[in-house]
């Protein structure tokens, strides 16, 4: 059930991900380009998806790119981008009808591939530069997508909490850039950042599906020729320590506060007590049996909402919850009691067992879409690990009470960020 069968192969400056499976009706296809996180690129990278997005040479238009989509039976294209660890990853994706599906064969699996080269290695440019009214539509956009953060202030007191916790780190980079550097950039700094990126990055496609794997490979072969690179790798040597918890409050006008707590697990994924680490989450803050969610939330009455997430690839752990302010300095001693609970071993086999079940089931859920697959295969890029799927769900029912009481000693509280009202 859970046998996913991925071939990769070293192409010239690309890695081939091939995964053969008649689970889904599509094919998906998705190219990712990963680099460090840096100061100075990160608002050209967070422009760059959306402008290569809107057009290209064959396709000069949105209007034209999108009604050669339809053609294609419709096909799915989306751009993504992402922060992984220290690391910033744009994501090109399409999504065909298998022909083997469709009446008359087309070769809409090739024909898919040629789209994403074409978006990707052959933009719409003019006079060595992007298409200047496309950038500055993507520039507006951009602008939106960051203001977007502040408007949303769960997502803001995340973002401002991972700032304040790793001043210094690039992981406090937010991966859509600064208003004022979406200001300054150019459709010609732009398109020189472009071309830096094509000969730099770590570059890898995947290509899922019920495909013929040495046909598809042939097709790459053909479509995408690349010159070898080094990629370059994330400095993750420069992690602040926290000698003492920091504290930090901002007021606003919000009605509700949003108490939102940062440790340092200082376990990354594939380190051998990473499993442990995922199902110490799980019952500490992970899922809705857990001690965040029953204590804080349910037994004290103290939040609306009470949860933890994990940050595999940087060794951080993230608690999330919103609060009257009233209650934060309760919310916060309770917060702590549950950590000191879980380094105490003060859980059940029964929470133990509830949580593999769900995590196993949460992993089962994500690789029945193929973009979820993508995620979870991805990981191995970014970590440099070769975990495979199998061995992921079997390292989690080995975990004992003793592994998630040893990993639990490892978890310090970093910085508490609360954004609270401006009265009291």
């Amino acid at each position: 059930m859970s046998k996913v069968n991925e071939v990769v192969k070293t192409k010239d400056g690309y890695s081939l991900h091939i995964v053969k499976t008649d689970k889904y009706k599509t094919n998906t296809l998705v190219w990712r380009m990963k680099s460090p996180l840096k100061a100075e690129e990160v608002t050209l990278r967070g422009l760059l998806p959306h402008v290569l997005q809107s057009s290209s040479r064959k396709y000069p238009s949105t209007t034209a790119l999108r009604s050669y989509l339809d053609e294609l039976y419709g096909a799915n294209f989306f751009v993504d981008l992402a922060k992984k660890g220290e690391y910033h990853v744009m994501s090109f994706s399409v999504e065909v009808a298998n022909e083997k599906f469709l009446k008359d064969s087309e070769p809409l699996l090739k024909k898919g591939l040629q789209f994403l080269a074409d978006v990707v290695f052959d933009p719409n440019v003019e006079k060595g530069s992007f298409h200047e009214e496309t950038v500055a539509k993507e520039k507006r956009n951009q602008k939106v997508r960051i203001q977007s953060v502040f408007d949303d202030k769960m997502r803001y007191a995340n973002s401002r909490l991972v700032e304040e916790m790793c001043k210094g780190e690039a992981y406090a980079l937010h991966p859509n850039g600064t208003l004022e550097d979406v200001e300054k950039s150019t459709a010609a700094s732009l398109f020189n950042y472009y071309q830096e990126a094509i000969q730099k990055d770590e570059l890898d496609l995947y290509i899922i599906g019920d495909v013929d794997a040495e046909e598809a490979e042939k097709m790459c072969e053909e479509i995408f020729s690349l010159q070898n690179r080094e990629a370059e790798k994330a400095d993750a040597s420069n992690a602040n320590t926290a000698s003492e918890v920091n504290e930090f409050i901002e007021k606003q006008d919000v009605k509700q506060g949003k108490l939102n707590i940062g440790y340092r697990t200082n376990v990354a994924y594939g380190s051998e007590d990473y499993w442990a680490l995922q199902v110490f989450n799980g019952i500490f803050g992970g899922f809705s049996h857990s001690k965040l969610f029953i204590n804080v939330r349910e037994k004290a009455s103290l939040a609306y909402y009470a949860a933890s997430r994990l940050e595999s690839h940087k060794g951080l752990m993230m608690v999330m919850s919103g609060i009257d302010a009233k209650n934060y300095d309760q919310a916060v001693t309770i917060i702590k009691e549950q950590l000191q609970a879980m380094k105490n071993g003060e859980f059940t086999d029964a929470e133990i067992q509830q949580t593999k079940a769900v995590i196993r089931n949460q992993i089962l859920e994500t690789i029945d879409t193929p973009r979820g697959l993508v995620e979870i295969l991805y990981h191995n890029v970014v970590s440099g690990k070769k975990i495979q799927l199998d061995e992921w769900l079997g390292s989690i029912e080995q975990v004992s009470k003793e592994d998630i009481t040893a990993v639990a000693q490892k978890v310090n509280m970093d910085t508490i960020y609360f954004l609270t009202g401006m009265e009291g």
